[in-house]
């Protein structure tokens, strides 16, 4: 079992920035990977980045050069910086951790206005 309490979605202008954070407790030793989904309303949850045991980050072409994941190993914990957000990024966005399935975060309001 793997329990994911995420931090930091908002309200934020075009253009503007927005750090998430996903703090990871119970299993941690069996996750394959950890990441970010996102579910628009209307919409099915898509993938938007993740990041491997190994270190090896992934991204959706819809978010490369403007997100960037990252870990602390020391603090369970990964982050997502993202920069220059646009309207289309409005979502709830939710944390993800991989072991033979994927368990879930609660999901952070992430809302971007033009």
């Amino acid at each position: 079992q793997v329990q994911l309490v995420e931090s930091g979605g908002g309200l934020v202008q075009t253009g503007g920035s927005l750090r998430l954070s996903c703090a990871a407790s119970g299993s941690i030793f069996s996750i394959n990977a950890m990441g970010w989904y996102r579910q628009a309303p209307g919409k099915q949850r898509e993938f938007v980045a993740d990041i491997t045991s190994g270190g090896s980050p992934h991204y959706a072409d819809s978010v490369k050069g403007r997100f960037t994941i990252s870990r602390d190993i020391a603090k369970n914990t990964v982050y997502l910086q993202m920069n220059s957000l646009k309207p289309e990024d409005t979502a709830v966005f939710y944390c993800a951790a991989t072991i033979t399935r994927i368990y879930w975060g609660q999901g952070t309001q992430v809302t971007v206005s033009s």
